[in-house]
């Protein structure tokens, strides 16, 4: 008998009062933003691509062997990285290029693109073994792998890490790290010791 009369207080509480959608009534129109406003234009435009391929094999600046390395790895597939982001401070996004090798994707040249009078031009360029280059908080930051002798290309030695900030005209280090790295892990050349068998108490 106090499970029914339980039960029905309980169906007494939900069919009164004003917060089921049944009480509710029409929606509301003399608040909020109107469905037709216009989103915000950051979010309204996606951003321009550009083709990084055709960048790189246009530029001048470009060395030879790096356009003549740029070959696709599988059917169209380029062995290029490319970011957006504001770097130098145009209003239009600068264009980060990084090319890879195609076996072990290891970068061979990292590029930048600032647009200026609507063309792309290259305002900083490093051309060398596992170099690599990503955006970060609008600075753009360069990491160089360090090899020492008979060190294997997955596992360098360490790697020297640059920020540059853009002044003026042209890209300035702001900060540099250095990484060595630990040859007891991966490929290294240290063999695990081995394990010892638990003592008996």
């Amino acid at each position: 008998m106090a499970a029914l009369t339980a039960f029905g207080l309980l169906t007494a509480g939900c069919s009164t009062g004003g917060t089921g959608t049944r009480d509710e009534g029409a929606a509301r129109t003399d608040q909020g933003t109107p469905s037709t406003a216009p989103t915000p234009a950051s979010t309204s435009s996606p951003m321009a691509k550009v083709d990084a391929v055709q960048l790189i094999k246009s530029d001048p600046k470009v060395s030879d062997q790096v356009k003549d390395d740029l070959k696709p790895c599988v059917a169209d597939a380029f062995p290029v990285d490319t970011s957006y982001g504001n770097l130098t401070g145009t209003g239009t996004p600068d264009v980060v290029v990084n090319v890879l090798t195609c076996g072990d994707a290891v970068g061979i040249g990292t590029y930048v693109y600032r647009v200026e009078d609507e063309k792309y031009r290259n305002v900083f360029a490093v051309e060398e073994p596992a170099v690599y280059s990503t955006i970060d908080r609008g600075d753009l930051v360069v990491t160089r792998q360090v090899y020492a002798k008979g060190d294997p290309v997955a596992y360098p030695s360490g790697e020297d890490v640059l920020t540059y900030r853009w002044q003026g005209s042209k890209f300035t280090e702001h900060d540099r790290v250095h990484n060595d790295f630990s040859k007891a892990v991966g490929d290294g050349g240290i063999d695990p010791a081995e394990p010892t068998a638990p003592s008996e108490n």
